[in-house]
């Protein structure tokens, strides 16, 4: 797609509304709930861009018991909703805090699709991520926003923050389609039938000057264009510097744009939104571990921690700061330059993952946030995974997409192999010496993973044991989609890195979105969500779109709580 020009900035003025929302994310159904309470608001947002990391993400969001859910005739329920979710949380995040996810989560779809032109379908299927704790649905809770027509945002559509993967023609990817687009070679009538059916959407949309995207591009510029529509100011390029008090109660703040401070004064309060400390490596390295590299997390570049450090200034406390949304992905060709996505390569059959001993270490196709908390894990008990690489052969490579970019049978880019993150070998052996791991060792893997596979089980971790694992296995293979040997040579490995999606550990809130000091005492007037707050669901990810979904949920109970808060007298 052509790229868009920004429109010319809004100019930051002194100025007096009942809320002021920071960071233009899931910020923004705070910002919708508040001006459908009847609240003027705005929207302060650092970067150029309006959107945030869920601009940049999947778009999908994790909500139980959702009017989406309900019209498809799920059969799940808030009771059911909040067992799962109690189950999953087991005591790392406050019970309340879940409780109101799982209560206000249909309401807020209600209010979205009152307040912008989003249309949402239920991605079947797609299972919880740890579906057999109890509460847990194997058929899944995952919503997603249909394909989005940009020309919806006028304008302002240049203002949209880019996606993480552009595609180079005008198909409209939901999450749902990509895993039979992933299956093209393997199942050619599903698979192409979904291409020619999106390639057909996005191809007509154009000719009558309609701009169809998906993802989390469809779901934020949802949420912009119903932000236009409402006439809810929207500045970019403007910091937040510091928050403004009266007593013990906020009631502003000091913003900052192109080196001009103006004061933001705000009646009912101040909703912190402005994402994680994704890219703030002092930060990282302190709380998290000291293994991260600089320039390999996928969140917004905006995302440095700032809101974080301006509530701790006036007494805020914080939680479960070593905590992120972990994501394994393909290492960088060279430094400065991103990780590659990684969706569904882990769970495919074909392919295992080592680390630099040559050996398994974990269910590959397990949530990523699971896999990234074992690999820190192993960091902290002494044992740290200093490389890991996925292991796959020709059959493969021929079979499925890899790193998003790659389709079957296209060969591997000769400049990974020159980066030295790709190796080829025709025998487990010569791949291994390649690698630069120990030979016999990973011989030794080879051998046990593939007579495992051939036996459909996998005897060290169970992969392909739950539905989750499942979903993006490949169907045509049984009895195990996940699992098949390695023995259509030659043989390949990629080596991985642990990015993210965005941290998730941040400001203490409650289950009303109000941040606490240490004692545990609120701190009138001021809110936080999204990953600027410590996560809902503690150190775990209840299902696809759970960190989307509960920014979104907290900004509709922040905005509301704010709405019934009394007005300060002047």
């Amino acid at each position: 797609m052509a790229k868009k020009s920004v429109p010319a900035l809004t100019q930051a003025q002194d100025t007096t509304v009942d809320l002021l929302v920071i960071g233009s994310g899931t910020g923004l159904a705070a910002a919708l709930t508040a001006h459908e309470q009847g609240l003027s608001t705005l929207v302060v947002e650092k970067t150029q861009y309006v959107g945030g990391s869920t601009a940049r993400s999947g778009g999908a969001f994790w909500m139980p018991a959702n009017p989406v859910l309900q019209e498809a005739r799920t059969g799940d329920t808030r009771e059911r909703g909040r067992t799962y979710v109690r189950s999953v949380v087991d005591g790392t995040a406050p019970v309340e805090r879940g409780d109101a996810f799982v209560d206000n989560g249909a309401e807020t779809v209600a209010m979205l699709s009152r307040t912008t032109p989003m249309k949402f379908f239920w991605a079947k299927g797609y299972s919880d991520y740890h579906p057999e704790r109890p509460g847990g649905a194997a058929i899944g809770r995952t919503c997603e926003c249909r394909p989005f027509d940009l020309s919806q945002l006028g304008d302002e559509r240049g203002r949209l923050r880019p996606g993480l993967m552009e595609a180079g023609l005008p198909m409209p990817t939901t999450g749902a389609d990509y895993k039979w687009m992933n299956l093209m070679a393997r199942m050619p009538v599903k698979g192409f039938s979904t291409i020619f059916r999106r390639l057909a959407q996005g191809v007509a949309g154009l000719a009558v000057k309609r701009e169809y995207v998906a993802g989390g591009q469809a779901i934020a510029a949802g949420l912009f264009a119903g932000v236009l529509r409402a006439g809810i100011p929207v500045w970019t390029e403007t910091s937040l510097v510091r928050l403004v008090t009266d007593g013990d109660r906020v009631t502003g703040a000091v913003v900052s744009q192109n080196g001009r401070e103006v004061t933001v004064t705000a009646r009912r309060g101040v909703v912190l939104a402005a994402g994680g400390f994704d890219h703030d490596m002092q930060w990282r390295h302190k709380f998290q571990s000291e293994s991260l590299a600089d320039g390999e997390s996928l969140g917004a570049e905006g995302n440095t921690g700032d809101a974080i450090k301006v509530a701790q200034e006036i007494g805020a406390d914080v939680d479960l700061m070593d905590q992120a949304w972990w994501f394994p992905a393909v290492a960088p060709t060279r430094e400065g330059k991103p990780p590659l996505v990684m969706l569904a390569e882990r769970s495919l059959p074909g392919s295992f993952i080592v680390d630099q001993t040559g050996s398994r270490f974990i269910n590959e196709s397990c949530d990523y946030m699971s896999f990234g908390q074992a690999v820190l894990e192993r960091e902290r008990t002494g044992d740290p995974v200093e490389s890991m690489w996925i292991v796959f052969d020709q059959k493969y490579r021929n079979s499925y997409v890899f790193a998003a970019g790659l389709f079957p049978r296209q060969p591997i880019p000769g400049s990974w192999f020159k980066a030295g993150i790709a190796h080829s070998g025709g025998t487990p052996e010569e791949l291994a010496s390649s690698m630069g791991v120990p030979v016999d060792a990973f011989a030794a893997n080879f051998r046990r993973f593939n007579e495992d596979a051939a036996a459909g089980t996998d005897s060290e971790f169970d992969r392909g044991a739950s539905a989750y694992d499942r979903y993006y296995g490949d169907p045509t293979v049984e009895p195990n989609p996940n699992l098949r040997p390695l023995d259509h040579g030659p043989y390949f490995a990629v080596k991985m890195t642990l990015s993210d999606l965005g941290t998730c550990g941040g400001l203490r809130a409650d289950e009303r979105a109000r941040v606490l000091r240490e004692d545990g005492s609120v701190i009138d007037g001021l809110y936080a969500i999204g990953n600027t707050a410590a996560n809902a669901f503690g150190n775990r990810y209840p299902g696809a779109g759970a960190t989307i979904g509960q920014g979104l949920v907290f900004g509709y109970i922040a905005a509301r709580d704010a709405a019934k808060a009394a007005v300060p007298a002047s």
